[in-house]
């Protein structure tokens, strides 16, 4: 059987691998490889990823980081509910920024969707955690998983294997989590249902409607 002090690395590793800040580059670099949005230029396609990575990614660890240095907060404080909200408050400006900049360089609207449906769960996250806090790491997960079907079913591809994989990640992401005792399994629900419903509903809303 695998040790505590295995077991624990091994929740840290996939807490660490996954980061919901991820999610808006990985639907995009899925987009970009399996659908028919491969046919676009390569520079075309690194400039977007680039784009995103930069505002949702790049920028906000490194606010995040600056701000948790200027109060001199170790990993596991930055992580209690109430250390949260000013990190959540940098990261949806980045959003923003990001959103602003896709519409004024008139990107296709289920591009901008991803974006929209990623600011979206963090505003419903930074509410909930005013008085509760919530696992952002499935609410991320959730979003990428509710976000896949109705792009699916817009681009007409079959993303069975896609979604079953993330599925399994999800189960091995919220497990870690609260292996770490970072969450409770009520939060943990309760962070994949916001992710899962919030994407599907947004990115529906571009695609479909």
């Amino acid at each position: 059987m695998m040790s505590d002090k295995h077991l624990i690395t091994t929740a840290k590793f996939v807490s660490t691998m996954f980061t919901p800040l991820c999610v808006p580059l990985l639907a995009f670099a899925i987009l970009f490889t399996f659908s028919y949005l491969s046919l676009l230029t390569l520079g075309f396609r690194l400039v977007v990823l680039g784009m995103v990575a930069s505002f949702t990614i790049i920028l906000p660890k490194f606010a995040i980081l600056l701000y948790r240095k200027m109060n001199g907060w170790t990993l596991r404080q930055a992580s209690k509910r109430e250390n949260r909200v000013v990190p959540y408050l940098l990261t949806i400006t980045c959003y923003i920024a990001c959103l602003y900049l896709m519409y004024s360089l008139a990107m296709p609207r289920f591009l901008s969707a991803i974006i929209m449906a990623g600011l979206i769960v963090l505003v419903i996250c930074i509410t909930i955690n005013l008085w509760w806090k919530i696992s952002t790491h499935m609410a991320g997960i959730g979003g990428l998983i509710g976000g896949l079907i109705p792009l699916s079913m817009s681009f007409e591809y079959n993303m069975t294997w896609w979604m079953c994989c993330a599925i399994i990640f999800a189960g091995m992401l919220g497990t870690s989590r609260m292996i770490l005792r970072q969450h409770s399994l009520g939060q943990i629900i309760v962070g994949f249902f916001v992710g899962f419903f919030s994407a599907f509903c947004i990115i529906y809303k571009y695609t479909l409607i």
